[in-house]
């Protein structure tokens, strides 16, 4: 009997993939890249062709020994790497070290792992394609010369262990420069006037100031506040205009590798790389159960929202099946690909419609079972049809002034029925229902209510937010959005600073250096054509060696000039009032992969370290001795607790809102805000009590509370428990073996 011997990537997949293709094919997994440029060289013969020198990948040994075994046993040998550019390169890289023949039908790849698909792929193998693999070599190629040849020079100028990276250093320089326009930002003040309008017998309801005469109000101070309302001082009010118009809100696309990083954030609080992670777990196969290992998304590497033929149609039987034929629409929808994209792979979506969520729960972790609901929720919303929603706007004229009142109504849930997509900028509130007026209509205002604001600066960047950025600028492509947001905060230029990400001062001093003499290496538009032209060789459309040449030759120019230019740059540690029980200096401020940390200035002779802790000024609520500070998890999550640990244990995930419920004495936390309101709750599991509030100087003024419920808060997670001794991690900021590159990093 003849044998096929199928090479994948990972153990999982070769076990998915073993079920679905019988007896007759043996299923070896490489562990990732076999082969690759060595840390300890530079690796790149720059005088011949950019010729990248490859090494078998240390520990690698034994794999590609029993790989090569498995060869000569078999009739016939596929490599079934990831379909991309990666997996493309990963396939070649076997092909050399098993002595298999390249310009054969060796390669296979599929877009899902399920039967149909995988028995497919195997019936029409294809030679390997050199245009992806030249493609991912360039970028490997280019992504070294200026981690190996730029990295150098910063740690003679800056500080020994420094790295720079092609695509990184522009990802650092975008937080760098929100932080600038954060810092030079200057407030404007301005106000509104809202009114609270009433009829006899009927509820009252808002309306704000919108026009004087025939010009939008825009009112600036304090003092033209107090004129308007001395106008309306005795006016009547009247029903001048309604107007009510019906909106349709499409449903959202489904899923590229971009949009699900960036919803898995905002709904469930994932990191890129968790979030890609877990998806590649859902990829690749899990069990269940009597079905054995199933592949339930399809390839989690994308820039497409394309979708097949075939899972279109399997999508509108299962919602004209599970809704009725009104959630389905007329036409599938069809929607053009926008920018320039590879749309080498369909759109993330379930391998099958009618596996739903709950009903493999049972065989999920947690986080597995939240990405599948999200990604399985948004495919089933991306085909169904769009929600309808009456709006009515109301015009209320007082004198010579004109309030307005919006409100809505869902006519035809829609795609709302299984979907709804979190946004970036959650401040605005959805608007009410408005009661039943007419034109004409006479109101009393029964109060008048100015309301100072003052104007906000751009938002540091998210983790979804910088993500986005990149996709939209061009910088990096799916597969590298993750590892770019990982390097960079390893690397001490960024850290996550409650949720957001803030530039230390080492990646503002090292951004400035690479402003002043790397124009082109931090520039936006430079990288984003470099990736253009990265898109081209896979297309066959450009010459690998020649794109490298054209970046190399002004590059080895300027970091020429650069070494005669630069001289010693210092980045001064902050100086701190703790000092070392070791030696007795003053301990100076540092900034690790997990924040700051304090650490003794005499290293390497003295090399203690201490957490820093930030302070909260809340008095512990069980020892009542220690004061609550600012920690971090071993995965690097901020939580609080008390400073006089281990001898009180206690601990608390959300922020201490440095009150006491006035229900009974305990402690309240912030649990979550929007625009300019936030939600404090008791810890206390039997009280539960919650209270939304103004934040403070959101206004100008001291917090206030607006609303109190007194239900009890939905059931979720304890926000409190006791430490287990682990929790704590301390990062002293140290980092083991070969200096830093900076370079992408791929699948392993």
């Amino acid at each position: 009997m003849s044998k096929t011997l199928v090479i994948v990537e990972s153990p999982a997949k070769a076990k998915s993939i073993g079920k679905l293709l019988g007896k007759k094919y043996t299923i070896k997994a490489s562990m990732g890249h076999v082969r690759d440029l060595p840390k300890s060289q530079f690796g790149v013969d720059v005088e011949h062709g950019f010729t990248p020198k490859y090494i078998t990948i240390r520990g690698k040994g034994e794999i590609i020994k029993e790989l090569r075994a498995a060869v000569k046993k078999a009739d016939r040998v596929l490599l079934a790497s990831d379909p991309d550019r990666e997996g493309e390169a990963i396939a070649w890289h076997l092909a050399s070290v098993l002595e298999i023949d390249e310009n054969s039908p060796c390669r296979i790849e599929f877009n899902e792992i399920t039967r149909q698909a995988v028995q497919n792929a195997v019936k029409e193998p294809r030679p390997i394609d050199y245009n992806r693999v030249h493609a991912q070599q360039a970028r490997r190629v280019l992504d070294r010369l200026v981690g190996y040849m730029l990295s150098p020079l910063l740690w003679r100028k800056v500080k020994k262990g420094l790295s720079a990276g092609r695509v990184q250093s522009v990802a650092v320089r975008l937080i760098c420069d929100r932080e600038e326009e954060i810092t030079a930002f200057v407030p404007e003040e301005y106000w509104t006037l809202t009114a609270v309008f009433t009829r006899r017998g009927k509820d009252p309801f808002e309306a704000r100031l919108y026009k004087a005469g025939d010009k939008k109000v825009e009112i600036k101070t304090q003092d033209q506040v107090q004129e308007i309302l001395k106008e309306l001082r005795g006016v009547s009010y009247r029903v001048v205009r309604i107007t009510r118009r019906e909106k349709k809100r499409q449903p959202p696309l489904p899923f590229t590798t971009s949009s699900l990083q960036q919803e898995a954030y905002r709904k469930l609080n994932f990191t890129a790389r968790k979030t890609m992670m877990v998806a590649q777990q859902l990829y690749e196969g899990l069990e269940l159960g009597p079905e054995g290992p199933v592949g339930l998304v399809t390839y989690i590497r994308t820039d497409s929202t394309r979708v097949a033929a075939q899972a279109v149609e399997d999508a509108r039987n299962y919602i004209r099946g599970k809704f009725g034929p009104e959630y389905v629409p007329e036409k599938p929808r069809q929607v053009a690909a926008r920018g320039r994209i590879q749309d080498a792979h369909e759109a993330i979506r379930p391998t099958f419609v009618e596996r739903e969520p709950e009903a493999v729960k049972e065989y999920l972790t947690p986080d597995q079972y939240k990405l599948y609901k999200l990604i399985w929720s948004r495919f089933v919303a991306s085909q169904m049809s769009p929600a309808v929603v009456e709006t009515t706007s109301v015009d209320i004229g007082g004198g010579r002034y004109i309030f307005r009142a919006s409100g809505s109504v869902v006519t035809f849930p829609g795609f709302t029925r299984v979907y709804e997509e979190s946004r970036d900028d959650e401040a605005r509130e959805e608007e009410g229902v408005l009661p039943a007026l007419s034109e004409g209509e006479a109101l009393e205002a029964e109060s008048l209510t100015p309301k100072q604001h003052f104007t906000q600066p751009p938002p540091r960047y998210t983790d979804a937010t910088l993500v986005k950025a990149l996709e939209e600028k061009g910088i990096g492509r799916p597969s590298t959005y993750a590892p770019i947001l990982e390097t960079i905060i390893r690397r001490g230029y960024v850290v996550r600073e409650k949720k957001q990400l803030v530039p230390t001062e080492l990646g503002m001093v090292v951004v400035d250096l690479l402003k002043r003499h790397f124009p082109d290496i931090i520039d936006v538009e430079f990288t984003a054509q470099m990736e253009e032209s990265l898109d081209r060789i896979e297309e066959g459309e450009m010459d690998w060696v020649q794109v490298v040449r054209d970046f190399y030759g002004p590059f080895q120019e300027t970091l020429a000039r650069a070494e005669e230019e630069i001289g010693r740059v210092a980045v001064a540690d902050e100086v701190s009032e703790e000092v070392c029980e070791q030696c007795g200096r003053n301990m100076v401020i540092k900034t690790g992969r997990y924040g700051k940390f304090l650490a003794c200035p005499g290293f390497p002779e003295c090399r203690n370290t201490r957490p820093l802790l930030e302070t909260t000024g809340v008095p512990c609520p069980r020892c009542k001795k220690g004061e609550l500070v600012v920690r971090r998890s071993k995965k690097g999550r901020r939580f609080f607790g008390c400073s006089r640990y281990p001898e009180c244990d206690f601990m608390v995930w959300d922020e201490p809102a440095g009150e006491n419920c006035p229900r009974c004495g305990d402690m309240l936390v912030v649990k979550r805000g929007r625009g300019e309101r936030e939600v404090l709750e008791c810890i206390n599991e039997q009280c539960r009590y919650r209270v939304t509030r103004e934040k403070a100087g959101s206004n100008g003024e001291a917090a206030r509370d607006v609303a109190v419920g007194s239900e009890p808060a939905e059931e979720k997670e304890p926000s409190f428990k006791p430490w287990d001794g682990d929790t704590l991690s301390i990062m002293a900021g140290k980092e083991s073996g070969p200096a830093a590159t900076g370079e992408t990093g791929g699948r392993s």
